[in-house]
């Protein structure tokens, strides 16, 4: 660590870079008794130092530094500067960064003499109240200013920054903009930041005169009704226009067509209506990104409309309603879209998906899920090399997977879930690119192909609620990033392999309501069930096809290259309108959930139920300290709770009922402080409940009923109480007389004959219904069970009175 001192820092004048930024999740980490303190980097280089400041600052620490061009003091706890007001000091400043400090109005003064200062960003700096840009007069040579996250509520002397070229308003609390008034002068301003903030609907007519203006993002603020038709149209400059998250209505005005070098517009989050093959948007061939997400349009699904937009990169537009059958032009469409959304437009019967379209190749992600859709998956998608992701989810296709999907090698996101897919998974669909895979609640059969085998990057594979059978292949254990694994409601049967150990980074494993037999796993163990940000990061998943088509978008546009002006990159409206997200669904206390987000990343947790596993739990489950859910109901393990399941510090939900467990319930589970849900019910358990503390005591008698032999609260059972010895109840004498009016050869036929019916009706249900069969043995053997301690019991009694 080095402290500031003059000797030190005195030679630095000739540097031209000082930057003392400083990121929030460092802060703190210094102590020092010095206002400045710094980590050199083994170049030794100013311009890669880290400084945290935590005391005024003076002029006396730059007056060696009067060549600095770019000073960044952002991300610190700065509260004043003093001595700026000199002229000489930092005279060939060019850019100052002085965001996220915890300045006021009272900073503005003490800038206003750097001549030379062309940017300037006072980011969330605590500035409120009324702001007069004309206090910068002086730097007369400004060109960016940033006052965005502030808590400004008007602004005054716009027409005193006559070179300005950037000006960032976004986040405040503006009631309104003067815009007769100062936008005029501001002839050379070419981006313009007003997003969140509530501006007067005259601007939108005022706003024209700016005629340089190239970059216009008007997101959420309070605007409603139709757009004009004058105005804002004359920005014929204008590259970037995002109106979206507003109250618009109606159709979109034909001036817009006047917009000629409109390259990114967003429309999305407002109430527009109109068909799109008339609208003025189909003259508009300089649309590279276009989101109309969220509002009535109707789009045709020919796109006739945007057939010679050759530069047409992004369309989204998901939530409105698509028109006409399924039926696309024949000529090839000019444009080279890389992602194409039309997600939630089923409002009408769109019909069957057609057998061939004309759907560029270069498309990277498509989306058409929740828009029912019927037919067969179309297999001229093979030929769409450039592919990485697909959702198809929530429609009615059916027949099979089309084995084309096999020639689509860059994919990494697929998501045919909720349709009526049959047959097998083509044993060819092994990408080595894959990352995520959802076939669920499909109508698939057969066992577990080599589908599969060579995704070595596999992370989510879920085939829940389908028909496989077969066994769980040996080669699964060679998937080692697999983190979610899904099998639940299918036919699968015999043990559950030793190769699922393999899988160190699994967190979610589901096999419930299957036909699994035979022992759980002791290498269980070894899995350590750890939560991950692979699940559902936005790095992978759909999600992050937008996105990365999107960066590609940005890096390859010229006049996005500094300052990404819409945030192309980072655009909240992109996860909202692309609702498709990794998502998964997993059973816990009692009910299922589905889990997306940030959230999924917390989940762990292992399903075993509802199948036919035997012998005891192993001990070693205690060591699975990380999962938030263990259901291991409805087999036939016997044996005692294990004591170890103590360790389960982050369990949430513990479900071990219908079972053949026996002996006590650990007293040390009352240590489990997360847990939420648990059930030992329908086993052979005995002796006491655990204490009622912590979260014991919230658990009511149907944690604990179906075992005859347990007490204590909450169940009615006294554990104080002597059980009272049953008799035998005595036979009633009856007389029948001869020649009454019951004929007993009638009676004794008619009774043989009701009584083979419902042992034959008691029979066929057991056959057919494995939960009701499970659940008549579990009676038979709990009454075998109480006959055999109440004999016990009496017979003891009825041995000791005898031998005294």
């Amino acid at each position: 660590m080095l402290l500031w001192d003059e000797p030190q820092f005195g030679p630095i004048g000739p540097f031209r870079l000082l930057r003392i930024s400083w990121f929030r999740h460092m802060a703190g980490i210094f102590n020092s008794a010095s206002p400045w303190a710094s980590t050199p980097t083994r170049q030794r280089s100013l311009a890669h130092w880290a400084l945290y400041l935590y005391d005024p600052i003076e002029r006396t620490k730059f007056r060696n530094m009067n060549n600095l061009e770019k000073l960044d003091l952002s991300y610190n706890s700065i509260e004043d500067i003093k001595g700026f007001e000199r002229p000489y000091v930092l005279g060939k400043l060019e850019l100052l960064d002085l965001s996220y400090n915890s300045f006021n109005s009272g900073i503005v003064p003490s800038l206003c003499v750097l001549l030379s200062l062309k940017t300037l960003n006072l980011r969330g700096i605590n500035l409120n109240g009324s702001i007069d840009i004309g206090e910068f007069h002086n730097t007369s040579n400004l060109e960016e200013l940033d006052l965005s996250a502030n808590h400004i509520d008007s602004i005054k002397g716009l027409k005193s920054l006559s070179k300005l070229k950037m000006l960032n308003l976004r986040r405040n609390e503006l009631k309104g903009l003067v815009t007769s008034n100062g936008l005029d002068g501001l002839k050379h301003l070419q981006e313009l930041y007003l997003d969140y903030s509530s501006i007067d609907k005259i601007f939108l007519h005022n706003v024209g005169v700016m005629s340089s203006l190239r970059v216009l993002t008007l997101r959420n603020i309070s605007l409603n009704g139709s757009l004009p038709n004058q105005g804002w149209c004359e920005l014929s400059n204008l590259q970037e226009l995002d109106l979206s998250e507003n109250g618009f209505n109606g159709m979109l005005p034909s001036c817009l067509e006047h917009l000629t070098s409109i390259r990114i517009l967003d429309l999305s989050f407002n109430q527009f209506t109109g068909n799109l093959t008339s609208s003025p948007l189909s003259n508009l061939p300089t649309l590279e990104f276009l989101s109309l997400s969220y509002n009535h349009f109707e789009i045709s699904v020919s796109f006739i409309s945007f057939c010679n937009h050759s530069k047409l990169k992004i369309f989204l537009g998901d939530n409105n309603r698509l028109s006409d059958q399924i039926e696309f032009q024949t000529r090839i469409p000019k444009f080279q879209l890389k992602v194409l959304s039309l997600s939630n437009c089923g409002s009408n019967n769109l019909g069957k998906f057609p057998d061939s379209v004309s759907i560029p190749p270069s498309l990277e992600a498509l989306d058409i899920s929740n828009n029912h859709m019927y037919g067969k998956l179309p297999r001229w998608m093979g030929n769409m090399s450039s592919l990485m992701g697909i959702a198809m989810f929530s429609n009615h296709f059916e027949g099979p997977i089309p084995v084309e999907f096999c020639k689509l090698s860059n994919l990494q996101f697929l998501d045919v879930s909720d349709n009526n897919l049959s047959g097998s998974v083509p044993s060819c669909f092994n990408q080595s690119t894959i990352k995520h895979v959802h076939l669920n609640r499909n109508q698939l059969s057969g066992p577990m192909t080599h589908a599969f085998y060579n995704s070595s990057f596999l992370v989510t594979l879920d085939l829940s609620d389908n028909h496989l059978n077969g066994t769980i292949p040996s080669w699964i254990g060679s998937l080692h990033v697999l983190s979610i694994f899904l099998l639940k409601f299918n036919n699968f049967e015999g043990e559950i392999p030793v190769q699922l150990c393999q899988l160190k980074q699994l967190s979610i494993l589901d096999l419930s309501e299957n036909n699994f037999s035979g022992p759980i796993p002791l290498c269980f163990r070894e899995i350590p069930f750890e939560t991950t940000h692979e699940k559902s990061s936005l790095e992978i998943g759909l999600p992050r096809y937008f996105t990365f088509a999107l960066w590609s978008f940005v890096e390859g546009s010229k006049s996005l290259g500094d300052h990404y002006p819409m945030d192309i990159a980072h655009k909240d409206i992109i996860f909202h309108s692309l609702d498709v997200q990794q998502k998964v669904e997993f059973t816990t206390k009692h009910g299922s959930y589905a889990y997306k987000g940030n959230i999924l990343d917390y989940m762990s947790g292992v399903d075993l139920s509802c199948n036919h596993l035997t012998g005891e739990i192993p001990l070693e489950m205690g060591n699975l300290s990380n999962i938030r859910d263990l259901n291991l109901s409805h087999n036939n393990l016997f044996g005692s709770i294990p004591s170890t399941f103590s360790q389960l510090k982050q369990i949430e939900s513990l479900d071990l009922s219908y079972n053949r467990l026996n002996g006590k319930i650990p007293s040390q589970l009352i240590e489990l402080d997360k847990l939420e849900v648990f059930s030992v019910a329908y086993n052979n358990l005995s002796g006491a409940t655990p204490d009622q503390k912590a979260q014991f005591a919230t658990f009511e008698e149907s944690s604990y009923e179906g075992n005859p032999l347990l007490c204590g609260f909450p169940l009615q059972t006294n554990c104080n109480k002597t059980v009272p010895t049953s008799t035998m109840s005595k036979g009633l004498d009856r007389e029948i007389e001869d020649g009454g009016f019951i004929d007993m050869e009638v009676f004794y036929v008619s009774f043989l004959v009701s009584y083979i019916i419902v042992l034959l009706g008691i029979a066929a249900v057991l056959f057919i219904n494995p939960h009701w069969r499970q659940a008549w043995f579990h009676l038979v053997e709990m009454c075998m069970t109480s006959w055999y301690y109440f004999f016990l019991d009496n017979f003891m009694k009825f041995f000791c009175n005898r031998s005294m």
